[in-house]
């Protein structure tokens, strides 16, 4: 790996006092440094053709690192999570994406250069644990599928380094996106509050266990939806208090026949097959959120006035790209104190998995995560182990330690 020399560009520095220094929780100093060693190059994963995981993604030993930009900061990356989205981008279905993809990571500052006068897009000091993901990466800045990226300052989340130590950076990288995500709808699209009647349409999925463990967390009465009777006492103990199945788009039909009361808020992670009838399932006032497409793509037909759409309730929708955009940065959602709950055993766990086909097959478990030292990637139809310093790909589910590669 070469390294390049940053002239005079305006970054913060540990331990060094500067008279025009910039006060802030998440800044120790300011200064101009006149050598710092960043990488001109770095080792990635490369979407070199779309594809499946066989022909798309090769490793590279050799490409451009990022380069300080003003708002940004260089983030060298511990690990990251794997995520459906990519799939798509590696198969170029995706309307934008970059060579490298990853939409999300954690790891450690290594420059951050502040706007000139400007007050956000403050800099945040060398050696901070931080959490980013979407803001264009993968689409339109390269991502986190390699040992460094470049990410905007107000779509970064400083992490407490005592989490780090307790949870492990694989753990931390199965946060960010859906984590972030889930609080989101939760706390902004539905204004969830403790003691409101809670209904999750696709508990079973990544996401949705995450909502089902954060709305729980906020004393909230949570009931979710599943597709397998055998999967009941489960989800029981994950927190749900009712758990409905998903047949079809009958749900609506059984609630109002057993007379079941009305949710006050719903989030409709199922999408076309049953948004429309969640908009039934809420009382006066409800609310339902719509952020997800478990039930496909297919368009939905949907006219408020010949469809009777139910008088007085709230519809929304939230996707995580719009993080980074204005009105939704990062650094606005407590990842942070989303961790603390991770490390305090009060979010859910999930088992390990073996490699990126966890997403071929579509399980519903959730995203894989990709630690430090090594990547699982395929070479002339043989799956290997490479030695890949700040990319590691063993793959782990939510909350996984890591596997025992080492």
């Amino acid at each position: 790996m070469r390294f390049r020399s940053a002239a005079a560009l305006t970054i913060i520095r540990e331990g060094v006092a500067e008279p025009d220094a910039i006060n802030s929780a998440n800044i120790q100093v300011a200064a101009v440094m006149s050598s710092l060693q960043l990488p001109v190059t770095m080792r990635a994963i490369v979407v070199s053709e779309f594809g499946d995981i066989d022909t798309s993604l090769k490793m590279h030993s050799s490409v451009p690192a990022p380069e300080s930009v003003p708002g940004h900061a260089i983030i060298r990356i511990k690990a990251f999570g794997v995520n459906h989205a990519e799939m798509h981008m590696r198969r170029g279905e995706w309307a934008e994406s970059m060579p490298i993809i990853g939409i999300e990571c954690v790891g450690v500052v290594v420059s951050s250069a502040a706007r000139p006068n400007e007050d956000e897009g403050v800099a945040i000091a060398p050696g901070t644990p931080v959490a980013t993901l979407m803001g264009g990466l993968g689409r339109t800045i390269n991502g986190s599928y390699a040992e460094y990226t470049s990410a905007r300052l107000e779509n970064i989340v400083p992490l407490p380094r005592e989490l780090v130590e307790s949870l492990g950076w694989a753990r931390l990288a199965a946060l960010p996106e859906t984590y972030a995500t889930a609080w989101t709808c939760l706390f902004r699209n539905l204004d969830l509050r403790a003691g409101e009647r809670l209904l999750i349409r696709g508990a079973s999925s990544a996401f949705g266990r995450a909502a089902v463990a954060l709305a729980a967390q906020k004393g909230a009465i949570v009931s979710g939806t599943v597709r397998s009777p055998g999967r009941i006492e489960e989800f029981h103990a994950l927190g749900l208090q009712n758990v409905f199945i998903e047949e079809g788009d009958t749900l609506t039909t059984r609630l109002h026949t057993t007379k079941h009361s009305k949710f006050d808020k719903i989030l409709d992670l199922v999408g076309n097959s049953t948004v429309l009838g969640s908009l039934g399932l809420v009382r006066r006032d409800g609310r339902v959120c719509l952020a997800g497409w478990l039930g496909g793509l297919d368009s939905v037909e949907f006219n408020p006035l010949l469809h009777k759409m139910a008088s007085g309730v709230h519809l929304s929708f939230f996707a995580s790209f719009a993080f980074g955009e204005e009105g939704f940065q990062l650094r606005d959602v407590p990842l942070a104190d989303i961790a603390q709950l991770a490390a305090e055993g009060k979010l859910p766990g999930c088992r390990a998995n073996e490699s990126f086909r966890v997403h071929a097959r579509r399980s519903p478990r959730g995203a894989s995560v990709h630690g430090e030292r090594y990547c699982w990637w395929k070479d002339g139809g043989r799956s290997q182990i490479t030695a890949l310093p700040g990319v590691t790909l063993h793959v782990l589910h939510h909350h996984v330690a890591p596997t025992g590669i080492s």
